[in-house]
């Protein structure tokens, strides 16, 4: 028997159907007359409420019913998808995730609250309203119900379906809730009581049923259950009206709709065709904590994350063997020995690509959420505010998605607080009333850029600089340049706000951006135009694991530069270097790049090598040199992080371990070059 806990399943389907319940509401609320998106909205409500009732979660399946029968209104057009329904609506999806995941705190009076709101909204409805003038109009003759239809079904669940938390039962009890039903059971299955198992289902059913719903409608009563199930469904007749179901002549059972095509009752499970799509194929992208791989059926294949942390714990663990058998091979004259070490040099790297590859996950399932959070902003703060997203399809490390959501959010609510204008402000500078907050990611080189842009107001400079000389952050009369002044946003405490709001004003919210962006190795860009708006850009690390780096040696240390992010590699001539003191650039096919010194840097106290290296690389559009003593070779790097301790040293992102056991730091490029490029903006200045 299986051991899988149901209403964990339950749980993680309900959090994809609330995610795309949500994302499908702030669609209708764009296109209110969207019947594809009514009806999506519908099945989520409907399918998060049958499953609730399965699994026991009878406190979520009461809530939902009530908001599904408000989408049954709008289906019929006797309600309209005002955006006073939308907001109810959301509200009522975030009370069913409370429900789901905290039902011990979660307070049934907020959830009546919310019903009470939406029956007033969905009870005003011109359909609904008396005629103004009743007099001088003819009786209005009574309602035309419906034509029914008869149907025929005989179904058969899996022999674990009970053991999995279907209860036959209450499937039933959603078909006569359809409509009318006669229903018989088929026990021919039952084994003698010797080899009879409680925990497996071995009835099947047979249902007359009467109703104005479509086939549909019936099939998603068995949404969970069709994988694996025996099901044959048919029409009967087509009648006008059906007062009782038993008034159904017998011999009419028996004439089922030949081109319905139903399948044999005895029929092998694995060769059933599902009727419907199964929940984890209607749902949106996963928002839990588990990925989806492809399955043999061209379906999906839950995989928890932990797993897949762990197993890139030892494919990291395999590198650095590997690395060690490299090294051995190297000094054997066996060529045995040197073509095995070859072939799981292969292996391996071709398992750290599909493992790295199995953790990739496409930004855009980040970029959804905070759909939610501009829709939310937009009535809070009184601005009509239009959330623009590209390069959804941008792939990033599954680790670095977890943690850049809080990061992301304080720069949202940034750009729609401080730097967006109120409608009527933006009228006043000649802009349109709604406001544009613009999310948009890319790779560039070995970099994902992820940017926020609006076009607000734009950073106001002066304020700026005065708040940092009355905090002491600058000197008084210091002429800063916009990177160096933009910079004091992330000083701890720093804020422009003039009073302390629900939004902003207590100085914390780009401190903490900045902390998390530098614990993901990455680095932060701000860019303003008075009075046009605000870009502020994120560069960040592919993967947080294993990257393919350049073993280099300064002096008697070892260090790897990512080899993404290298250019080229040339040789520095005794000429060059005597020539270069105390300007420190190079002439590389006519360009002018600076270059570091790494010994110097390092302060390693060793003489320099007779014919050094400068290794080129590159950040973004700047470029610059690093002077190693030795190239040693290319070395798969599995990133280990250094500890709290060394926190401050900027110039290395991490450390690895060696073939021998030794440690090499990692060199934090974006860092260097930014140096590189300071120093060069000095000696110009100088000049």
């Amino acid at each position: 028997m299986s051991h899988t806990d149901p209403a964990q399943i339950y749980r993680q389907e309900a959090a994809e159907l609330l995610a795309q319940l949500e994302q499908t509401l702030l669609d209708l609320e764009q296109a209110p007359a969207d019947a594809d998106l009514v009806n999506t909205a519908f099945r989520a409500l409907h399918t998060i409420k049958g499953s609730g009732a399965m699994f026991g979660f009878d406190r979520v399946a009461g809530f939902t019913h009530h908001v599904e029968t408000a989408f049954d209104l709008l289906r019929k057009g006797q309600a309209t998808a005002s955006g006073a329904l939308i907001a109810v609506t959301l509200a009522a999806k975030d009370h069913i995730g409370r429900l789901i995941e905290q039902p011990d705190t979660t307070d049934d009076a907020d959830g009546a609250a919310i019903l009470r709101e939406l029956q007033s909204i969905v009870a005003i409805h011109p359909h609904t309203e008396a005629p103004s003038s009743a007099a001088s109009s003819p009786p209005a003759l009574p309602p035309l119900e419906p034509p029914q239809t008869a149907w025929r079904l005989r179904f058969r669940l899996p022999r674990d379906a009970m053991a999995l938390g279907t209860n036959p039962l209450l499937l039933l009890d959603e078909l006569r809730a359809l409509g009318p039903c006669v229903v018989r059971a088929d026990t021919t299955a039952i084994p003698p009581l010797d080899a009879l198992d409680p925990t497996e289902c071995h009835v099947g059913w047979d249902v007359t049923l009467s109703t104005d719903q479509s086939r549909e409608a019936i099939e998603q009563v068995f949404l969970f259950v069709l994988d694996g199930m025996q099901l044959e469904l048919g029409l009967i007749d087509q009648i006008d009206r059906i007062d009782r179901v038993d008034r159904i002549e017998p011999a009419a059972l028996a004439s089922i709709d030949t081109n319905a095509s139903p399948l044999p009752t005895h029929a092998n499970p694995a060769a059933v065709r599902p009727t419907a799509a199964p929940l984890s194929d209607a749902a949106a992208a996963p928002q839990s904590n588990d990925l989806h791989f492809a399955g043999p059926d061209s379906t999906a294949i839950r995989v928890p994350a932990e797993r897949l942390d762990e197993l890139m714990d030892r494919v990291g663990e395999l590198v650095i063997a590997q690395s060690r058998l490299k090294q051995v091979a190297a000094a054997s004259s066996d060529a045995g020995v040197k073509s095995a070490a070859e072939e799981i040099e292969r292996l391996a790297l071709e398992l750290r690509d599909s493992t790295m590859g199995a953790r990739m996950v496409p930004i855009g399932q980040l970029f959804g959420r905070f759909r939610r959070l501009v829709h939310d902003l937009s009535r809070d703060l009184g601005k009509n505010i239009a959330l623009i997203t590209e390069g959804e399809d941008t792939e990033l490390d599954k680790t670095l998605i977890e943690r850049l959501g809080d990061p992301l959010i304080h720069l949202i609510r940034n750009a729609a607080d401080h730097g967006l204008e109120p409608p009527e402000g933006r009228l006043a500078a000649g802009k349109p009333a709604r406001g544009r907050v613009s999310l948009t990611a890319r790779h560039l080189g070995h970099e994902v850029l992820i940017s926020i842009v609006d076009d607000g107001r734009g950073l106001d400079r002066t304020r700026i600089q005065q708040r940092a000389e009355e905090q002491g952050l600058l000197a008084p009369g210091a002429k800063p340049s916009d990177a160096e002044l933009f910079q004091v946003l992330f000083q701890p405490g720093f804020s422009t706000a003039r009073e302390v709001t629900s939004m902003s004003g207590r100085g914390v919210g780009m401190d903490v951006v900045r902390r998390a962006i530098d614990a993901l190795r990455g680095s932060i860009d701000i860019a303003s135009t008075a009075g046009a708006g605000t870009q502020v850009t994120l560069h960040l690390p592919l993967t947080l694991a294993i990257i393919d780096g350049l073993l280099v040696r300064v002096g008697k240390g070892r260090y790897v530069i990512p080899l993404s992010a290298i250019e080229e590699c040339v040789a520095l001539s005794a000429e060059a270097d005597s020539s270069s003191q105390g300007h420190s650039f190079l002439n590389i096919r006519d360009k002018i790049v600076p270059f570091l010194r790494l010994r110097e840097l390092f302060d390693t106290g060793t003489p320099p090598d007779p014919f050094q290296k400068v290794v080129i690389v590159a950040s973004g559009d700047q470029r610059v040199g690093l002077v190693v003593d030795q190239v040693i070779g290319d070395h798969q790097t599995v990133i280990k992080s250094l500890s709290r301790l060394h926190a401050d040293v900027a110039a290395f992102s991490g450390a690895t371990i060696l073939g021998d056991g030794a440690v090499a730091l990692i060199l934090e490029v974006t860092h260097l070059v930014g140096h590189g490029a300071l120093r060069e903006d000095h000696a110009m200045a100088a000049e």
